[in-house]
């Protein structure tokens, strides 16, 4: 079941989702042995989500001490100090500005020696977590949650995946807008690990240019073809857009 939620600017959104991030934790109320197990995306989407946490966390309305956070993908084959790996993002745009522990920060490893080891040790980790609280995402054009594709089966775990041209080109936005650039295969959590271990879904949507795929994922055929389809079939999940996505 998917509750649609409507903003009139993404900043509006962002700071509802924010909040409710927030009021999750604080409702939680984690410990080092109890630890509230967060997922998170990167993209322009969260963005202005993270600069809202970090707010909160300024106005100490919220700590992120005992949260455990794991992200949904990475590119394959680029350092984690280039500037477009998700590495990068995610500790110039939030980590580096909370209180989340090194330790209990879990991104895919983009030069590991063994991707198939990597991409299965990090789905074991997220298992021995049992459930994550709640996994933020965002959808691709194509309807790809985190990297799963077009065709991407339902039962798909943490995977290495090779990058539909789609993706290609609405990421190469991000590498001066040379597709060449863009590295053509990467690690992704898999579509049954964000909907089968996650307790509460709470997805993205924001912009003229996710209109299309908004209204697909809320009212296409259930399938692979539209990997974002299969969100409807999460007993808890949101999905917060704004008037440009809606389209009025």
């Amino acid at each position: 079941m998917v509750e649609p939620v409507k903003f009139e600017t993404k900043n509006e959104a962002a700071k509802y989702v924010a909040l409710y991030i927030a009021n999750s934790i604080n409702l939680f109320q984690p410990t080092e042995k109890k630890p509230y197990v967060l997922g998170l995306p990167t993209g322009s989407s969260p963005e202005p989500v993270y600069a809202e946490l970090i707010n909160l966390y300024k106005k100490r309305l919220v700590s992120f001490k005992n949260v455990v956070t794991f992200n949904m993908d990475e590119y394959c084959e680029i350092e984690p100090t280039n500037d477009q790996s998700y590495d990068y993002f995610m500790h110039k745009n939030f980590f580096d500005h909370v209180d989340l522990q090194p330790q209990n920060i879990n991104i895919l490893n983009s030069l590991a020696e063994d991707y198939e080891k990597e991409c299965a040790d990090y789905e074991a980790k997220i298992n021995r977590y049992g459930k994550f609280n709640l996994f933020m995402g965002g959808l691709g054009p194509n309807g790809h949650i985190a990297f799963n594709e077009s065709g991407s089966p339902r039962d798909s775990k943490t995977r290495i995946v090779n990058l539909d041209e789609s993706t290609i080109i609405a990421n190469s936005r991000f590498f001066g807008n040379d597709t060449s650039k863009v590295p053509n295969k990467a690690l992704s959590v898999g579509i049954s690990t964000i909907i089968d271990n996650s307790n509460e879904l709470l997805f993205l949507v924001f912009g003229e240019t996710k209109r299309e795929i908004l209204h697909k994922t809320l009212t296409s055929e259930i399938c692979s073809g539209i990997p974002s389809t299969y969100l409807r079939e999460h007993k808890n999940c949101i999905v917060v857009f704004d008037s440009e996505a809606a389209g009025n």
